[in-house]
């Protein structure tokens, strides 16, 4: 994490270049994600981890803004209800992993067991046994996770984790625009200082998280956020590389299927 700069140059990129490579991105995903729906052997599942602040919903918003909306879900996990409480804690996250052909968005996600639970010591409203609640509780989480997506992998279902990195500074900036622009007031919450005051124990658990659990199956992309434009540029390119490494294709129709296809185009042709 201290390693790598979350304020990047771009290498020069300007704002017309960057619009340009967006609108040439935003047709190839939709152009791939019309073949992932017709071959339906794949999933993708796309999980964004990220400081408050950092950009996740507006890099969902203008990365998926030419796919169609009937083949993408995309679920934000915001604190569990008393049900979701009551079972096993991947309950609520696995019953939302998209089915063969389709696109799922975790904005926040399982990680957060590793993360806010930890950060904010949580672990209690989990009502887990007391002999559960040993110094290997997380990491048996870390493996746990690792299984987990390590069967969904077996399944068809590809996973691309993004973690948006953005600096103390960058997230102080923003926090401000919240309190101080009318219009990004509703985006303010009590919380936001919470987490702010924690930001060194969440440096630790990301730190943490992204060793633990990056593979080759599910690797975790660090993308800088200072410079959103830059960030969302990666991001798309990281989407479109793995559905290609997908290898889709149209299906192929047997013979009784050209037939059936011959036949209604002979019976739909005007005479």
């Amino acid at each position: 994490m201290s390693a790598q700069d979350p304020d990047p140059k771009g290498n020069g990129l300007s704002k017309a270049q960057a619009e340009q490579l967006t609108r040439e991105g935003v047709k190839r995903l939709a152009e791939l994600q019309n073949i992932l729906y017709a071959d339906g052997r794949h999933g993708l599942l796309i999980l964004f981890q990220a400081t408050d602040a950092a950009g996740k919903d507006s890099t969902i918003k203008h990365v998926m803004s030419g796919v169609n909306p009937q083949g993408v879900k995309v679920y934000s996990f915001k604190q569990p209800s008393a049900e979701e409480l009551s079972h096993n804690w991947l309950w609520r996250y696995s019953s939302r992993v998209p089915a063969r052909g389709f696109i799922g968005i975790f904005n926040r996600s399982y990680y957060e067991e590793v993360l806010v639970v930890k950060v904010r010591d949580l672990i209690d409203q989990q009502r887990l046994p007391p002999e559960l609640l040993g110094d290997d509780l997380w990491k048996l989480r870390y493996e746990d996770i690792n299984a987990f997506e390590r069967h969904l992998t077996n399944n068809g279902i590809f996973i691309v984790k993004f973690f948006l990195n953005i600096s103390k500074a960058e997230q102080q900036k923003r926090f401000l625009g919240r309190l101080n622009q009318p219009s990004k007031n509703w985006k303010f919450s009590p919380s936001d200082l919470q987490e702010r005051d924690s930001w060194d124990a969440y440096q630790k658990a990301f730190e943490k998280m992204l060793y633990k659990t990056s593979s080759v199956h599910a690797p975790w992309y660090c993308i800088p956020m200072n410079r959103k434009r830059f960030g969302r540029l990666v991001v798309m390119k990281i989407i479109i590389e793995a559905l290609e490494a997908m290898n889709l294709s149209y299906p192929v129709l047997t013979a009784q299927q050209r037939a059936t296809i011959d036949f209604a185009r002979e019976h739909m042709c005007p005479e």
